[in-house]
């Protein structure tokens, strides 16, 4: 499913590179005694995962836009259910964010590694 493109390495939380190598430590994002941990490099194509010191500290971009998006989402969605209390929708989104933080969290690192490297087929 979608090869080759950012997509797949995103959403597999694949190395941006080759996308056969695991990005993260975890098996999934809700692992959380080790949550948030990369690979130091690709146990693939051996692409250093922290191309510089505080790389990752440009995620928090991401995280803000993933986070406005959830924000945007379920005030809709609360809005289409007939929520009109302000009190309400803040709980519904507070609740949805304290569930989907590690999500969130984790496709902050992947989205913002993936702006910078791109996939490179292997030639065999």
């Amino acid at each position: 499913m979608f090869k080759g493109s950012k997509l797949y390495s995103i959403l597999n939380f694949k190395c941006p590179r080759c996308h056969k190598g695991s990005f993260y430590k975890a098996k999934h994002p809700y692992e959380f005694y080790k949550i948030g941990k990369v690979h130091s490099h690709c146990s693939e194509c051996h692409l250093k995962y922290e191309i510089e010191t505080g790389f990752y500290q440009g995620s928090y971009y991401v995280t803000y836009a993933l986070g406005v998006a959830l924000f945007i989402s379920v005030c809709t969605i609360g809005y289409l259910l007939g929520i009109r209390s302000p009190f309400q929708l803040f709980f519904g989104f507070v609740s949805i964010l304290l569930i989907t933080s590690p999500i969130l969290y984790a496709l902050s690192k992947i989205i913002w590694i993936n702006i910078f490297v791109n996939y490179k087929k292997k030639k065999e």
